[in-house]
């Protein structure tokens, strides 16, 4: 599974950097690295008014926040792998 977080200028004053570092924890409390690859993307093309835009494989997610991220890690990512 490949996660690419938005990082463009949009998304890191939303906060990308901090579910950036939401993510390797995640990944690495569930001991995911050898299953997920972690990148870094400049804009997806998905700007939303909230939160971080974030493609898991083929699929766009958009408007992640810290407030929704552990319902959006357990949805796409965990029970996906």
């Amino acid at each position: 599974m490949v996660i690419q977080v938005c990082v463009g200028s949009s998304c890191h004053l939303k906060g990308s950097p901090e579910i950036v570092e939401l993510l390797q924890e995640s990944i690495e409390k569930e001991n995911l690295g050898d299953s997920v690859t972690l990148v870094g993307s400049f804009c997806i093309g998905k700007c939303n008014r909230v939160g971080v835009t974030i493609q898991v494989d083929d699929e766009i997610h958009t408007g992640i926040t810290r407030e929704n991220f552990k319902e959006f890690f357990k949805e796409q990512v965990l029970k996906k792998l």
